[in-house]
């Protein structure tokens, strides 16, 4: 069974089990018993980290009810809290896997760029007061697309981690207002990838980095190199792209 779930992740300590902690997939399991009575296991499409929202996040999970898709939708969301819900459900087949069948995710990091900040907007923008060179973070992106080793944007690295090259098919900046997005797809992501490259970006809109410094960091492939992390509360998972529609993917 798949789920398409959407979340706010303010309350929560990322997406993955952690004793003690509200999570994410806490929650989903939580519901799950109480709707079916069977203790299972969701897996995540893309794990999130604390703080970090979800719009569209594929989770998976087996089961032997025989409740109808619908039920699932509405039942879940009678158990689940308010910031998080079940946007849709559906069957796929045993070899049908959320994780390993993805071939891209896409995040956007959202700033709100103005000298006021935003009390409607502090849960999922981070507030720049100063002004952001657009043009020149979009020049320091250019770097971005395509096949890299990216070990410079991630905070620490797993010691199972076999590599850290990793593909982006799209990055940019667009600013609308004072409302400033980061948009990023790439087949994976290294851990804090996006909210260091937004760190790094940030520099270079405030004009105390170059395009060509932003460059010789992703040259470095050294840990912990980009930077500043920028906050989780930012960061947004768009969605899962897959490379059949959903309606082929239904069982």
């Amino acid at each position: 069974m798949v789920l398409i779930m959407e979340y706010d992740g303010t309350n929560y300590h990322g997406f993955q089990l952690q004793a003690s902690q509200p999570t994410i997939q806490g929650e989903a399991e939580s519901a799950l018993l109480k709707l079916t009575g069977e203790r299972v296991r969701v897996l995540a499409a893309s794990r999130t980290d604390t703080a970090v929202h979800a719009r569209e996040q594929v989770v998976s999970f087996r089961t032997t009810s025989s409740l109808p898709e619908r039920a699932f939708v509405g039942g879940l969301n009678h158990y689940l809290p308010e910031d998080i819900a079940v946007k849709d459900a559906f069957r796929v087949s045993d070899a049908f896997h959320v994780r390993r069948n993805a071939v891209s995710r896409e995040y956007q990091y959202l700033i709100l760029n103005r000298s006021s900040r935003s009390p409607i907007r502090h849960r999922f923008a981070h507030h720049v007061p100063s002004k952001l060179d657009i043009a020149a973070m979009n020049k320091a992106c250019e770097c971005l697309t395509g096949e890299h080793d990216f070990a410079s944007f991630a905070t620490a690295l797993e010691s199972r981690m076999k590599s850290t090259v990793r593909r982006v098919y799209q990055a940019d900046v667009v600013k609308d207002g004072d409302l400033v997005t980061f948009r990023i797809t790439a087949n994976s992501f290294l851990p804090h990838q996006v909210r260091n490259t937004v760190g790094a970006l940030i520099r270079v809109g405030l004009r105390k980095m170059t395009a060509e410094e932003f460059h010789s960091i992703l040259e470095a492939r050294t840990p912990g190199q980009a930077g500043p992390t920028a906050p989780a509360h930012g960061l947004c998972l768009i969605r899962v792209n897959y490379p059949q529609s959903w309606e082929e993917i239904r069982n």
